[in-house]
């Protein structure tokens, strides 16, 4: 069972924020877009010859930032819970979007999986679920960001590096890298084959 209503979260918030950063619950555009950064920095240079997923794309905003700064995907595919979202996303990248629910449904397989945001609302059986299905449906890896410490929330899903590091030995990941110079409680990860 999820800790908080996903929808109610998500709805909630684009009522009184609109489709902006705040609209999907982060502080700020600022720092979406530095979380953006980070994961794109862990990616390969040219993503030209890559497909790629984008588990929680919310508005699509990761692709839009991704086309700003040149790091185009051989094929972007958005994936959300949420129609809402999905619709949105659609429309204002022009990409194939599916609405699925990435911690149960099976995802097309991609080189890589991207998530920006999407496991903080998570409990943490869901964030396994969540993690293990987009590493499983990846060719190269899955690159996340999620909130990070050991603190206990009723809202918000915070992970440890020795949480991360007990996932990836259970999905026998080959390498991962670990960024969490960057923010105040948040970390960046790849999980590569």
């Amino acid at each position: 069972m999820a800790r908080i209503n996903n929808k109610t979260f998500y709805i909630s918030a684009i009522k009184q924020h609109g489709y902006s950063a705040k609209g999907v619950n982060w502080i700020s555009q600022e720092t979406q877009e530095l979380r953006f950064d980070i994961l794109l920095e862990l990616l390969p240079d040219d993503l030209s010859a890559f497909s790629v997923g984008d588990a929680g794309c919310g508005f699509g905003d990761l692709y839009t930032y991704m086309k700003k700064h040149l790091k185009i995907p051989k094929e972007y595919l958005g994936v959300d819970t949420l129609h809402e979202m999905c619709l949105i996303s659609k429309e204002k990248t022009a990409c194939s979007v599916l609405v699925a629910d990435i911690c149960k449904d099976e995802l097309p397989t991609k080189d890589y999986y991207l998530c920006s945001g999407a496991l903080n609302i998570l409990t943490p059986f869901e964030t396994f679920q969540f993690i293990s299905n987009c590493y499983k449906s990846s060719k190269h890896g899955f690159i996340f960001n999620a909130l990070y410490g050991d603190k206990q929330s009723e809202t918000y899903n915070y992970i440890t590096k020795e949480k991360i590091e007990k996932i990836a030995q259970e999905l026998n990941v080959k390498r991962v890298l670990l960024r969490d110079d960057y923010l105040e409680n948040d970390i960046t990860v790849g999980f590569y084959r």
